[in-house]
């Protein structure tokens, strides 16, 4: 059994000074690890999705009444809190389990060979969109659940489901410049549907803001919008968004395009087409709360499908490490 090996001082002020460089001039994850550390990051941002929606729907958003503590006199919840403390208390605790799964795709990103500065700096651009976005969450709390500042902290974390699913993408590709397999029509019209799904998740807010889960049992301040007109506009803003998808497939089909950017096209029609079955579902049976969250599931999962089909649209090959390159002259003389 192999001994440890000793940690001198200079190790030591070399760790507390720079922790991430320390571990990176010890580790070197292969391209696997560093592919699961991204995908753990991205798991976790939607499950926090999930777990947000069930303290919406079980009424336990105020299960904690204050932040960053519990109550004004403990920390955790307590027992005489019951159900809604411990849903909203735990809901708090997994945000340190995001902040893990984050930290170790930064660790996994720095101590990557060769370094990528790009791949390093989009693991710290969602570990700051999780703290503004706990911050942003102590203060929906702070101000009773205000139906603006909720669709605010949902807004957030997709932008951080954003971020997580372009490191996901680029732990899987080289560093090399962009190459664009589709032509600029093409990517004008899924940025069209990129936009669209944008305003289709915007007004989802705007729904759930105006409807009947609060998120407390408690009178909470709702947006004083008509409720089921605006799910009729999120319905029709839907249909344009599956309207664009439809018309994306068929026009890479029309343009023979690579396979990959097709298959992402199809796997987003049927995450679209699950998502409207459940959203009439819901509506229809007066939104029985499992289906509103299997539907706030299915936000998560159609906005990562849509940014997955925009980032088939090009390709960076991976640069070739240990191939022998072309024989020289001298090399080839000296082997005769």
């Amino acid at each position: 059994m192999d001994g440890v090996p000793n940690v001198t001082r200079a190790d030591a002020v070399a760790a507390v000074r720079n922790p991430l460089a320390f571990i990176a001039a010890r580790w070197t994850p292969t391209p696997r690890t560093v592919q699961r550390a991204a995908l753990t990051a991205l798991v976790m941002s939607v499950v926090i999705v999930v777990t947000g929606g069930a303290v919406r729907l079980t009424g336990s958003g105020l299960g904690c009444p204050t932040w960053p503590k519990c109550t004004d006199d403990s920390l955790t919840a307590t027992g005489a809190m019951g159900f809604h403390g411990a849903i909203e208390f735990g809901n708090r605790m997994l945000t340190y389990v995001l902040c893990a799964a984050v930290g170790w795709a930064i660790i996994a990103a720095r101590s990557q060979k060769p370094y990528r500065r790009g791949l390093t700096r989009l693991g710290w651009a969602q570990f700051w969109v999780v703290m503004s976005n706990a911050v942003l969450g102590g203060i929906v709390v702070l101000v009773g659940l205000n139906p603006y500042t909720v669709a605010a902290h949902f807004v957030a974390t997709s932008a951080l489901i954003a971020i997580a699913v372009v490191m996901w993408q680029r732990t899987r590709e080289g560093d090399a410049q962009a190459r664009p397999l589709v032509g600029k029509s093409v990517q004008q019209l899924v940025w069209v549907l990129i936009a669209a799904t944008v305003v289709l998740i915007l007004v989802g807010t705007v729904v759930t803001g105006a409807g009947p889960h609060a998120g407390d049992s408690s009178e909470v301040e709702r947006m004083p919008l008509d409720w089921e007109t605006v799910s009729k506009v999120h319905a029709v803003l839907a249909w344009i968004v599956v309207t664009l998808t439809f018309a994306l497939w068929f026009v890479l089909r029309a343009v023979d395009a690579p396979r990959l950017p097709l298959d992402r096209t199809r796997d987003l029609f049927v995450v679209l087409l699950a998502q409207g079955v459940i959203g009439y579902v819901q509506y229809f049976t007066d939104l029985p709360e499992v289906l509103v969250g299997l539907h706030m599931l299915g936000s998560a999962l159609v906005w990562i499908a849509v940014l997955r089909v925009l980032l088939a649209l090009r390709e960076r090959p991976e640069p070739a490490v240990g191939l022998p390159g072309p024989a020289t002259e001298a090399t080839v003389g000296s082997r005769a």
